[in-house]
């Protein structure tokens, strides 16, 4: 089947309404997700080679799970219901195993051996355990109570040959291939992996490894954003290292464009002199730079360069990774062919006291120990070695807070963003 590739995304994806300045997280995940979709094309494959990828289209059903009445047990099957009491029943020469179905109906009266999955013959509806069975090769003996379909599993009860059991927009599971494949579905239409390229600036960086001198700081982020998007299914591009040269670095995105869906820069991203990815995003006319209303973090840039959107990160390497999670995780996702999402949020008691201010809503790195939240002991954004100590974010609302040892407060754990 021929790739199919959706329309770009429009210019004004990242326009904020005009007068907008300090932008709170919940307005910006907003727009986001209402401006953004998918840019990735499509291609249908075995399910074989599903797993992780986003569903282009529903999966339906081919056939009914399960195809057939069947039998939840070993045991032996009759026509119920059997009441209270005693029960004897002659039972029929040979028997239903799964795969090996008892062609002729079952007499009135009579009871057939029945193993696990295999199909409930004609004239049976219920079936008793043999742990609950006295049992010789010509009858049973057995005692009631037992209603009628007791320990049988009914045609389509789980899923219903022609219905959706899987939307478009679904990141596939191994349990989800489990699920399409017993409905007898084969192929399926898939999102192409979102090709996402990482590019570091700063006259200042130097690659790990390498000598670097005092003037000069390694580059973190780099290996951090491609090692987050590796883990969330894309194809992570290292696009290396622009200096504070505008020219290089509108060359370095020209060639960028041509091979990546989507970019992420690091550092570059406010107003200052040296602020490249911004200046140069603003000729696109797409530019959008939005002051988050959030600690750490706050620049963020966005644009399209030669139709590919650009997510223009602080240069700070924690600042750079919590604006990743909170704002690259849904929208790279959306890109990607997936549906929008929300990381989860779970109250636990503090482990730690703080009072903040109204105005900006706070991510801190956080672990749980003993039941509660402990934060690292600095806020401090280029702190990178919080990011490895913490097992996750803490959240504190845009609203002023007190917060005293034993409130609740919302954790996200990296398993929030499918770290």
């Amino acid at each position: 089947m021929a790739k199919l590739t959706p329309p770009p995304l429009r210019n004004d994806c990242f326009a904020m309404p005009q007068g907008a300045h300090w932008t709170p997280v919940d307005t910006a995940l907003a727009h986001l997700k209402a401006h953004l979709s998918a840019v990735t094309g499509t291609q249908t494959l075995p399910i074989a080679q599903a797993a992780g990828r986003f569903l282009a289209a529903d999966v339906i059903a081919a056939r009914s799970h399960p195809p057939h009445r069947n039998s939840a047990v070993d045991g032996y099957a009759f026509a119920g219901p059997a009441p209270e009491g005693p029960h004897e029943l002659p039972l029929v020469d040979g028997r239903a195993a799964a795969g090996q179905p008892y062609a002729a109906p079952v007499p009135p009266g009579y009871a057939i051996r029945i193993l696990t999955g295999a199909p409930v013959p004609d004239g049976a509806d219920t079936i008793v355990l043999q742990e609950d069975v006295t049992a010789t090769k010509s009858a049973i003996a057995f005692h009631g109570p037992l209603k009628q379909g007791a320990n049988a599993r009914n045609a389509g009860e789980d899923m219903t040959a022609g219905t959706v059991i899987l939307p478009a927009g679904r990141r596939l599971t191994p349990a989800d291939l489990g699920m399409i494949a017993a409905t007898g579905v084969g192929t399926v239409s898939l999102r192409n992996p979102l090709r996402v390229g990482v590019l570091s600036t700063g006259d200042e960086l130097a690659k790990p490894g390498q000598a670097a001198d005092n003037a000069q700081i390694y580059d973190a982020n780099g290996p951090m954003l491609r090692a987050t998007l590796a883990r969330w299914g894309y194809k992570a591009i290292d696009l290396g290292q622009a200096p504070d040269d505008r020219e290089t670095l509108r060359a370095m995105l020209d060639a960028a464009s041509d091979k990546t869906d989507a970019i992420l820069t690091s550092g570059g991203a406010s107003a200052g002199d040296e602020d490249h990815v911004s200046a140069l995003l603003e000729g696109t006319g797409s530019f959008a730079l939005w002051r988050i209303a959030m600690k750490p973090g706050r620049p963020l840039a966005l644009g399209l360069w030669r139709g590919t959107p650009v997510i223009g990160l602080p240069g700070n390497p924690v600042a750079a990774q919590v604006c990743t999670l909170m704002f690259g995780h849904p929208a790279l996702q959306v890109l990607a062919g997936g549906d929008w999402p929300v990381p989860h949020r779970y109250s636990l008691p503090a482990g730690f006291a703080k009072s903040k201010r109204a105005g900006r809503r706070e991510y801190q790195r956080a672990r749980l120990t003993d039941g509660r939240v402990e934060v690292f002991a600095s806020e401090g954004s280029g702190r990178i070695s919080g990011l490895s100590w913490a097992t996750g974010l803490v959240e504190i609302g845009d609203a002023a807070a007190n917060i005293e040892e034993g409130d609740p407060v919302s954790f996200m754990p990296w398993g929030s963003f499918d770290l």
